[in-house]
């Protein structure tokens, strides 16, 4: 039997629950999978809380890599015995499991040098910081970001990636220990906004300007003081609402602060076309084969932990990425 962690009612880590399940064998599109390691993601509580409401019972996490041990009718893009990663919404929810059947579809298949556990570190991860570093915005030498949870695991590759092209990074971290890891990373400055003002920190160190882009992953908390660090007609990205959802606002307050731009981007629609995912998987696999960006995988679970894995995630006192190993 396969191992598996479901859930049966919105709640907190509580309502995880694991379990053992039947898997079966694949239908038309399907492969079944043999996960090695998976994903853990902050989305994942989204789902679990209710923010994503989905029908239940239902199973958790979207992320996982593993060995494909066998193929449905019709599969094409993988065969018996390929390595594979994946990552996705609805269509892959279930990857907190040991074996599952998953559509072919969104199956990636990785080279040698990446290994399973890293995938499952990287492939949400890692994309998303490929189309902000070469979708979101015309970035050119010189310009300058602001980027929340900058210990965190898309954080520690948006910075790597950042100096590559000549960007000077201001990472906003909660800890002296997490400004420590984000140095490390590539950060050119830190604000520990637990006892900082962000925005009057950001503009001392750019001399008054603001920054081109501000990537926010926090919400609420911060929304406000990220809006205060842009400079004029810089862009603000809103990538995740950590501390709760930005509440309403009156889109003049973008004017007054200087024209800004603002974006809510979602991974599913940089992905969605083929071509676009292939060459952002090509960029990314690239950039981690090479020794050019590192993933730190910093927090290892076993599946069965799911409910400490929960509750240390949202205490946000993770850095780097996190993985189930199985």
């Amino acid at each position: 039997m396969a191992k598996a962690i479901r859930f049966y009612e919105v709640g907190g880590p509580e309502v995880l629950r694991y379990e053992e399940v039947e898997v079966g064998d694949p239908g038309v599109g399907q492969v079944r999978i043999r996960h090695e390691a998976v994903g853990l993601n902050f989305a994942d509580t989204y789902f679990r809380n209710g923010t994503y409401p989905i029908p239940l019972p239902a199973g958790m996490g979207v992320e996982a890599a593993g060995v494909v041990v066998a193929v449905g009718e019709g599969v094409t893009n993988v065969a018996e015995g390929d390595r594979v990663t994946y990552t996705g919404f609805i269509n892959t929810l279930g990857a907190y499991s040991s074996e599952r059947l998953v559509p072919a579809e969104p199956l990636i298949k990785l080279p040698d040098a990446i290994s399973c556990e890293t995938a499952a570190a990287m492939t949400m991860r890692g994309l998303t910081a490929s189309y902000l570093m070469r979708r979101i915005y015309p970035f050119k030498k010189g310009d300058t970001i602001l980027l929340h949870a900058a210990a965190g695991g898309v954080g520690l590759i948006v910075s790597q990636w950042a100096k590559q092209l000549g960007l000077t990074v201001i990472g906003a971290v909660s800890t002296d220990e997490k400004a420590e890891i984000a140095y490390a990373n590539g950060c050119d400055y830190t604000i520990n906004y637990s006892h900082e003002d962000v925005a009057n920190r950001v503009r001392e160190l750019t001399d008054g300007v603001g920054v081109n882009v501000v990537f926010d992953s926090v919400g609420k908390n911060t929304f406000m003081s990220s809006l205060d660090s842009l400079k004029r007609r810089g862009l603000m990205v809103c990538l995740g609402t950590a501390s709760g959802t930005i509440p309403p606002f009156d889109p003049q307050t973008l004017a007054m602060k200087g024209s800004l731009f603002m974006t809510r981007p979602a991974l599913a629609d940089y992905i969605a076309d083929p071509v676009e995912k292939a060459a952002l998987t090509r960029e990314l696999f690239e950039q981690v084969s090479s020794g050019k960006i590192n993933i730190e995988i910093n927090q290892r679970y076993g599946l069965e932990e799911a409910v400490k894995a929960h509750r240390d995630l949202e205490s946000r006192k993770l850095t780097g990425s996190s993985v189930f190993v199985i």
